[in-house]
């Protein structure tokens, strides 16, 4: 199957799910537009308050159908948008990806993968246990977080459920994703 955006959605809050919606428009250096993390500083109110110049690597949260399918078989009940990502995929292994892939949403949409969301307490807010779920362990006992990537914008565009992804690798060699 080829990878696709399932589900795409933003919220101009600082909430924690977002609405999933028709489409999304993202723009180039700056993320979802309308969305509270849309800026080329940090927007996360955590990383604010530590630096607010720091750059935003985390303009848009990509989630994989995959995992909200695996944490509904634990019980939680999750939808697209509901743990907060912009972009929900299918058919594409997010964690696998190196640090600066490139992912071609739709027709014109281009987003580099700049690391992994650090899974927070908020998820538990949300629905207890669920910060746990969505980490897990290599057979070494390394700690996978499960929880999407984040990634910047760098070519702009609308992005809907159905377009087609495409992933794009960065020259070797490649660098594994690290929480940003």
């Amino acid at each position: 199957m080829p990878a696709e955006v399932i589900a795409v959605a933003a919220a101009a809050g600082h909430g924690f799910s977002k609405p999933v919606l028709p489409d999304i428009t993202l723009l180039a250096g700056l993320g979802v537009e309308g969305d509270a993390h849309c800026g080329v500083t940090v927007k996360h109110r955590s990383r604010v308050k530590a630096n607010p110049n720091q750059s935003n690597l985390r303009q848009v949260h990509l989630a994989s159908a995959e995992l909200l399918e695996e944490l509904r078989g634990q019980g939680f009940e999750v939808t697209p948008g509901a743990i907060g990502e912009n972009v929900t995929v299918a058919g594409l292994d997010l964690l696998a990806l190196p640090r600066g892939a490139l992912l071609h949403l739709g027709e014109a949409a281009v987003v580099e993968v700049t690391g992994l969301r650090n899974p927070c307490y908020q998820l538990d807010q949300f629905q207890p246990g669920l910060m746990r779920a969505t980490l897990g362990r290599t057979p070494e006992g390394a700690l996978i977080l499960k929880a999407g990537i984040m990634a910047i914008v760098r070519q702009g565009g609308v992005v809907r459920p159905g377009d087609a992804v495409r992933a794009e690798m960065p020259a070797l060699p490649h660098r594994a994703l690290e929480k940003v």
